[in-house]
């Protein structure tokens, strides 16, 4: 018996639900992978109130780590024992044991913990690609970075200073700036007592930045475009104050000829190559110490309800772990 967290009607945090359901052996092209810690995401949340809809009733989470406890039909390259980690579907991570696609799978290596693995894995791969592909970060610049003390924010901006840009981040209160400061962040920014888009133009010398990483969406994607300097990239890749409502395309003319895009993680990591390049990336950077995975909340599964509560309430720093 697999023990997991389901729902079976979307809403708030209180339709998550602790569940036992058989598990038969892995299929054609699958391991079963005993799990050490699931990480708790932002993309949790939409699945769950229904923003992204999935088929109910349904597990949820997207990362995870553990050892391969067995290996089905036709897969190459894993045997029983093999430290492993992931991220992206198919969904439920939340789970103590699970089935789940060869191919979707990334070797760990030993320097490794689980905990570091399943608090890295989506939150990592999310700033590989956000820095290296979508806008390609050089020496030199000057980047925006919202929420810079959560999960994405703190690899972001410890990553970026190690590429030799400089970066603004913005936070919620005075704990979360030093927080921020304390990796990487140049110059944090509390947007409950600062005005962000001003405060970037001042730190900027009214230039305005090359690129804007925005994953709270509603409540700061107007005032992120004012921050762009003329061919800007505006990287929408979250919403969590809600979806931006459509607005006249013709406003990225009037503002420089600035550039807006929508990336998702799962497109990026589509193909098995671009995957194993992203992960072997990720992980030379966090086992050269250039980048610190910050493991700040750590739950038990049967508290994923209320993991979901302080991650949407903002009551968290860093990654989050749920520990089956």
């Amino acid at each position: 018996m697999a023990k997991l967290i389901r729902f079976h009607e979307t809403g708030g945090p209180e339709v998550l639900r602790s569940e036992h359901a058989g598990l038969g052996p892995p299929g054609a092209g699958e391991v079963r992978i005993r799990q050490q810690a699931a990480g708790l995401n932002y993309i949790d949340t939409y699945h769950r109130c229904g923003l992204y809809p999935v088929p109910l009733p349904s597990g949820i989470g997207l990362e995870g780590a553990g050892t391969v406890e067995a290996v089905g039909d036709g897969v190459d390259g894993l045997a029983i024992g093999d430290r492993v980690a992931y991220a992206g579907g198919p969904i439920g991570a939340y789970a103590d044991v699970r089935n789940f696609p060869a191919e979707r799978l990334l070797r760990l290596p030993d320097s490794i913990a689980f905990d570091t693995a399943a608090a890295m894995m989506l939150q990592g791969l999310t700033a590989q690609y956000l820095l290296r592909r979508t806008y390609r970060v050089q020496a030199g610049d000057s980047i925006l970075i919202h929420a810079a003390a959560g999960g994405v924010g703190l690899i972001v901006c410890q990553w970026a200073k190690a590429l030799g840009a400089n970066v603004i981040g913005t936070v919620g209160s005075p704990q979360k700036a030093e927080l921020a400061r304390a990796h990487g962040c140049d110059h944090p920014i509390d947007y409950r007592c600062e005005n962000f888009a001003e405060r970037v133009r001042e730190i900027t010398g009214g230039e305005g930045v090359p690129v804007v990483y925005d994953s709270i969406g509603k409540d700061t994607f107007m005032d992120s475009l004012s921050c762009l300097r003329p061919f800007g990239t505006m990287v929408l890749f979250g919403a969590a104050s809600g979806p931006v409502p459509p607005f006249d395309l013709g406003l990225l003319a009037k503002m420089g000829s600035l550039y807006v895009t929508r990336p998702t993680l799962f497109t990026y990591t589509a193909a098995r190559s671009d995957l194993v390049a992203m992960g072997e990336e990720l992980v030379s950077v966090v086992a050269s110490g250039q980048v610190k995975i910050e493991v700040n909340q750590r739950y038990a599964l049967d508290e994923a309800a209320q993991a979901h509560r302080d991650l949407e309430g903002r009551r968290t720093t860093g990654s989050t772990i749920l520990v089956p």
